[in-house]
Parts: structure tokens; C-alpha cells; sequence
């Protein structure tokens, strides 16, 4: 007897998450079964029933209610919904981040709703069971993060599309014909969204401004500047306006200050420094101690409250350093040369003035406007060789006069035990617990058509340290000063690592045979010390010093004091820099808004400021971030023929990323390109293994590449695998 055939099973309907999705996205109208099965477009009986008795369960489970007969609404409930942020992967999906989700919450691609990178988005969130993956979808875009995008333009007969070189932006920009401008095919553009409709693949934009061909050196670094939203220009009104600032000293105002001219003032900065925030002041004093003033360009004098010039530095909020340019905070009347505090000038500045003892302990401060008269300039370098040489005639070869010339025995003395100080003050700090980040950043040389000629790199050395320790002294005790009279203040603060950032970290250093102590807040500290030191000068320093800075929490302004962890000081703010951070400005005004004996300022304005403030920094780093990489890649391109030594700096499924020793410049190498063998991604090992011969390619294994491709548009470089260090 042959064997008896079974039916076919049904396989079991179940609409109920669609039916939700349905009318979550339309959380103000009733539906009918038919309106549902013709939105999922289904019309046969089976699925039809079958909505009708997901409908029934689903309004027995209170999910939804029946506002009429055979009509159902969504019943809103608080705990599904969230508010939150969108973060792209790059792969077309997405994760939610809300401070109501422990994990992040995955949102898949046909989720997103429209919804962009960095929007602020309200979202259903589902898969609440046990085991099950986290998942929502994206029902309302409560405010879009940006809307103006860079990308080049591609013209066709009757329309254009904008695509962009981030690949976090998944979609392109379409342009209708009379919203093009005067772009021509294959610009770099600026483009506006203004509209998506529902049912439009793309949203609909309008070139807003031409910023050149694509590859042209000032087309890339305007283009990097509009990606951010960060200002190339000042606008004429705001030009005009510091063109006419009395920037003159004036005598009335000299009395209302205190009068250092007759102490001996110097600056210590970059050579090719345009604009001098800070100098020092130094005098010995009858009982032995020290007098040590730390003087500050007097911006808030000539930056008025209410003014067009204050709106435009408030917007601005920070200086942006590009490789080949800054793009000042101030207009250059002011940064470069009213409030600069050049050499053999009077000047207005605010100050703090210490008492200091042989030990460097800080016996007395005051804080107050005075007026300067720096008697020299020195670069680091100048300075340097004064702290190495004890010698008082700069040579040629460091000089940035461009001829030898002599220093006084006076400013070498006070340079000489500047130094000697700060020395104490910074083995104080470290042993306090404060971290240790001297990253090596990376420069180059540039030819007059702004063309990288040469890569060097930049170490902090004792000059750099003598500046920094004053400088965070005076920071510290501005803000301590005012932090113990529980006023309302703009903090510098830092919060401590993520414990799973560390472990993160530990994993990636344990391969190189470096480890972190977690037993204590202070032997994290230490053991990320010494992690620090040790890496000095090996093939692995900049990949570890760059994963370390990572694995801490982001420095940011706030009116909240948790203290600053990476300093290890229980107060902190910024006071030093006004001519280039707008915190430093407005610190400037509440200091002597309290000196003057004035109450509490209002803690919400200024919590307001601070977030404006940290938010434009982010968005200036990442600028001067993508102008390093820009130039990276242009210094690449000229030397397609060389051979390189790179270490392997990040594994990833799809390839390695290889950072050159000799230049810091990173590439990736598709995981195809290599052709020995089958590699395939062991996340465990942080490595490649090949399939026949078991061969890793591991994190921080040396290999040798030749550049593949160098991409200007995209700042991205691609290497060919050449051959393992033996």
C-alpha cells in the first residue's frame, strides 16, 4: 500500500504587528478590515479573516479600540512610544538612542520612515518579548538635525540628483529643473531639502549655493566647512561693525585697572600663531614667593552684549583650525590684532595674578581687568631651547626672527623657574590621578598653492607644558574661586570613562600585551598612565593613544559641576582663551559680574549657551578632523608608486584599515584584494584568517601597501596589499 499523502499545512496568518504599524502611522484615523487588507494589499478571503481576528485580539488585548463599529483605533500608551535620536549605520539601518532604552533599539530600513541621521524622532517600539530583538519604527520626525547637504550634482534632461559622500545619508536629493541655480553638471553643491513627500522615494531640494569642482583644493575645504553648517566668511554688516570699534587705549579706562606695564610680560605660543590669547607675568617677590600673573586678551570689552558682532561670535561659538586656514570666531580687527597681546603693545587683559611659594604651592590670587605691555614673543621652540640650553642667545636655526638675537638674563630666569614650577604642578596633577594625553598630531607642510609637500609631527614638549600647567591653573581657580560661592557658572567638565568603553579598550591592548587595572577610580587612572607611556615611540602609539581618547567620555560645558576627571580637578572651566572660544567670554563676564557683587546669574540661559556651545565644538572638530583627512589623501596621491610600512590599525568584516608609520595617513584594504588566500573576519581575534593556510592578519600586525585609489571627494583611501613584514 503506498503511502498516504498528507495535506498541506496552512501555513498560520498573523497581521497583528502590521495592523499596528498601520495605524500607528495614522494614530488620528479609524480603519476597517477592508481599508487594512487594501493598505497591505491582500484580497483574498483567507487574509481578510484573518485581519478580522487580529483586529479582535488585538482590541481584547487593548492594543487598539473599536471607535465605531468595525473601525478601530490605536490605543496610545506611553511606554510604547519613545523620543529619541536616530543613528545611521552606514548600512541603510539605523538605531534608535533614548535615554529610555538601556540597548539601543534597531530600526530597520523600511522603518525609517524619512526619518535622517541625528533627527530628533518619536518611535513605536516593539518586540518587547524576552530574547526577541529590540525593534522600532520611526512614526514622527519631531525636529530634522540638519537639512542643508553637500554632495555633487548629476544633471539629467528634466531633473537632477544630488548624491553626498557621507555614507550616512542614504538616500540622494532630487532637483527639479528650476532649483537648480547655476549649478552645471558635476559641481560640488550646496542643497536645501525642502520637502519629502510621503510616497517620494528621495526628498525634493534646491541648490542653495555652488561651491566649485569637485577634487579643487578650496572647493574641498568649503565644502567641509558647509557639510558642518560652519561659516567660510563674516557677513559685511558684522565686518563693518568691527571695522568701526575704538580699539585704542585709552587712560580713563587704564584707571579702572590694574597696572602691570612695569612687569616683566611675555608669550609663549606656536610660530605661526596670528592671535596671542594669554602671556605670563613673572616677579620675584621680598618673602621669597613668587608673583605670577596669568594675563588674558580683554575680549568682553570690546565684544558688547546685544551686538551684531556678539550675536555672530555667540552662533559661531569657537575658532575652526583647518590644515590650511582658521576660521576665526572673531573678525580679524579683533582677533589678530586689537585683543591679540603682540609684543611691545599696551593691552587690555583679565587677569589672575598668584602668589606662589619655592614649592608651588598657591599662597594668594586675585582676579581682575588689568593692562599689559608684553616685552617679548617667543615661539615654543625659542622657549625650548632657553629650558634646554639655559643659554640667553636664541640661534638662527630656532629663531623665528629670522636672524640669531639675545634674551635678557631676566627672561631667562623667570623663563627657567616658570618651568620648574609647572614641573611640580604637573607631577601634583598626575599623582592626583589626572590622565596624561599627549597624542601626536599630525601637520604638514604646505607649498603657497596650499599643496602638502611634507608630513610632520607635532609632541608636546617642556615649553608646551610650562604654558599648559599656568594655563589650567588659572582656569581651575577661576573656577573654584566662583564654583565655592555656589553661583551660577559655565563648568568645563568630564565625566568618568564607560566601563564598557574600558573593557572594549582592554581587549584591543591585551593583543599587544598591555593591560588596565580596574580595581579602583585611581588604579584605572594610573595603569591608563602608564599605558600611555609605554606606547611612547612603539609602531602601535597612535592607534592605542587614538582608541584611549575614544574609551573616555566627551569634555562638554555645562552649568552642572561634576568636575573634570581627565584633569582630576573637583573644579574647572574655561577662562584663557577668549579670543577663539565664546565659554571663555561669557566665564569672563560672570567673573566680573560677581566681582561686582552681583546675585546668581539665571542657570537655564546659561545651561542653553553651554549646550550651543559643546554642540559648535563637535561640529568644528570634525571639520578640522575631515581637512586632515582631505589633506591626507592629497599627500597620498603623489606618491602612488611608493611602497609603505603600515601597521594594521582596525579589522572588519569587509577588510583591514592600515595606518602608514612613517605619516599616519589610514586606508582601508578590501578583504578581496588580498589574494594569497580566502580571508574570512574572526571578531574574536580582531583578525583576518585565511581559510587554507590559517595565516592572521591581526590588529597591530605590521604589512607593506601601495596606494590603490585616493579619493578627494569621499576623503577615503584605498591601499593594494603588498606583503607581511617577515
Amino acid at each position: 500500500m503506498g503511502k498516504r499523502l498528507r495535506k498541506p499545512v496552512k501555513k498560520q496568518l498573523d497581521f497583528t504587528e502590521k495592523i499596528i504599524k498601520i495605524l500607528t502611522q495614522n494614530s488620528n484615523k479609524s480603519f476597517n478590515y477592508k481599508q487594512i487588507a487594501a493598505k497591505l494589499e491582500l484580497d483574498d478571503t483567507q487574509s481578510r479573516n484573518q485581519i478580522i481576528k487580529d483586529l479582535k485580539i488585538l482590541a481584547a488585548q487593548k492594543q487598539i479600540t473599536e471607535s465605531e463599529p468595525g473601525k478601530y483605533l490605536i490605543v496610545e500608551s506611553s511606554k510604547d512610544y519613545s523620543e529619541g535620536v536616530i543613528d545611521m549605520t552606514g548600512r541603510k539601518t539605523a538605531y534608535f538612542v533614548s535615554p529610555d532604552f538601556e540597548d539601543d533599539v534597531f530600526i530597520p530600513t523600511n522603518n525609517l520612515n524619512h526619518a535622517l541621521d541625528g533627527d530628533k524622532v518619536k518611535v513605536y517600539v516593539y518586540n518587547r518579548r524576552k530574547g526577541k530583538r529590540v525593534e522600532g519604527e520611526v512614526i514622527e520626525i519631531i525636529e530634522r538635525k540638519k537639512t542643508d547637504f553637500v554632495g555633487v550634482i548629476d544633471i539629467q534632461k528634466n531633473f537632477a540628483f544630488v548624491s553626498t559622500a557621507n555614507p550616512k545619508m542614504y538616500t540622494d536629493i532630487f532637483i527639479s529643473k528650476d532649483k537648480l541655480g547655476d549649478a552645471e553638471n558635476g559641481d560640488v553643491v550646496l542643497v536645501h531639502i525642502e520637502d519629502w513627500p510621503s510616497r517620494a522615494d528621495s526628498p525634493f531640494g534646491k541648490v542653495i549655493k555652488v561651491l566649485g569642482k569637485p577634487g579643487e583644493h578650496n572647493t574641498e575645504i568649503h565644502a567641509i566647512l558647509a557639510e558642518y553648517g560652519l561659516p567660510a566668511e563674516f557677513p559685511l554688516e558684522v565686518e563693518l561693525y568691527a571695522q568701526k570699534i575704538d580699539t585704542s587705549i585709552q587712560e580713563n579706562e587704564i584707571k579702572k585697572r590694574r597696572d602691570m606695564r612695569d612687569t616683566l610680560t611675555f608669550t609663549i605660543d606656536p610660530k605661526d600663531a596670528k592671535d596671542f590669547d594669554d602671556a605670563l607675568s613673572f616677579k620675584k617677590l621680598e618673602n621669597g614667593n613668587y608673583e605670577v600673573g596669568i594675563h588674558i586678551a580683554d575680549v568682553s570689552y570690546y565684544l558688547q552684549e546685544g551686538t551684531i558682532l556678539d550675536d555672530e561670535a555667540y552662533q559661531r561659538a569657537t575658532s575652526v583650525y583647518l590644515v590650511d586656514r582658521v576660521v576665526p570666531m572673531l573678525p580679524e580687527v579683533l582677533s589678530n590684532f586689537a585683543c591679540s597681546l603682540r609684543p611691545n603693545e599696551e593691552k587690555y587683559t583679565f587677569s589672575v595674578i598668584f602668589e606662589i611659594t619655592e614649592k608651588a604651592e598657591v599662597v594668594n590670587n586675585w582676579f581682575g581687568r588689568t593692562v599689559i605691555y608684553s616685552d617679548q614673543r617667543f615661539a615654543y621652540e625659542e622657549a625650548q631651547y632657553i629650558i634646554e640650553t639655559k643659554d640667553n642667545t636664541i640661534p638662527l636655526e630656532t629663531s623665528i626672527t629670522g636672524a640669531a638675537y639675545k634674551v635678557s638674563d631676566e627672561i631667562v630666569n623667570a623663563i627657567l623657574k616658570l618651568d620648574e614650577l609647572a614641573k611640580i604642578f604637573r607631577r601634583k596633577r598626575m599623582a592626583a590621578g589626572a590622565i596624561s594625553f599627549d597624542k601626536v598630531e599630525v601637520k604638514f607642510n604646505l607649498n603657497t598653492n596650499h599643496e602638502p609637500i611634507g608630513v610632520f609631527f607635532k609632541t608636546s614638549k617642556d615649553a608646551n607644558h610650562l604654558i599648559e600647567e599656568f594655563m589650567l591653573l588659572a582656569n581651575k581657580k577661576v573656577a573654584e574661586f566662583i564654583g565655592k560661592q555656589k553661583k551660577t557658572f559655565i563648568y568645563r567638565i568630564h565625566d568618568e570613562p564607560n566601563e564598557d568603553k574600558l573593557i572594549a579598550l582592554q581587549n584591543v591592548i591585551s593583543k599587544f600585551g598591555y593591560s588596565i587595572n580596574f580595581k579602583s577610580k585611581g588604579d584605572i587612572s594610573m595603569s591608563l598612565n602608564k599605558l600611555l607611556n609605554d606606547v611612547q615611540g612603539q609602531k602601535e602609539q597612535n592607534l592605542i593613544d587614538t582608541l584611549a581618547i575614544r574609551s573616555m567620555s566627551k569634555a562638554k560645558y555645562s552649568t552642572d559641576n561634576i568636575g573634570h576627571y581627565g584633569l582630576a580637578f573637583d573644579y574647572y572651566s574655561h577662562f584663557t582663551s577668549p579670543i577663539r572660544r565664546y565659554p571663555d567670554v561669557m566665564v569672563h563676564r560672570l567673573l566680573q559680574f560677581y566681582l561686582d557683587g552681583g546675585k546668581s546669574a539665571d542657570e537655564e540661559t546659561y545651561e542653553t549657551k553651554c549646550l550651543h556651545s559643546s554642540n559648535m565644538e563637535s561640529l568644528a572638530t570634525h571639520a578640522e578632523r575631515d581637512s586632515i583627512k582631505y589633506m591626507q589623501v592629497r599627500y597620498m596621491q603623489d606618491h602612488k608608486d611608493q611602497e609603505f610600512l603600515g601597521v594594521i590599525s582596525g579589522v572588519t568584516e569587509w577588510g583591514i584599515f592600515v595606518e602608514i608609520i612613517e605619516n599616519k595617513c589610514e586606508g582601508m584594504v578590501r578583504i578581496r584584494e588580498i589574494k594569497d588566500d580566502y580571508y574570512t573576519f574572526d571578531e574574536k581575534q580582531y583578525a583576518l584568517v585565511g581559510a587554507t593556510t590559517h595565516n592572521l592578519l591581526q590588529l597591530g600586525d605590521e604589512i607593506y601597501v601601495k596606494v590603490k585609489n585616493a579619493d578627494l571627494v569621499k576623503k577615503q583611501l584605498d591601499f593594494h596589499f603588498i606583503r607581511e613584514k617577515e
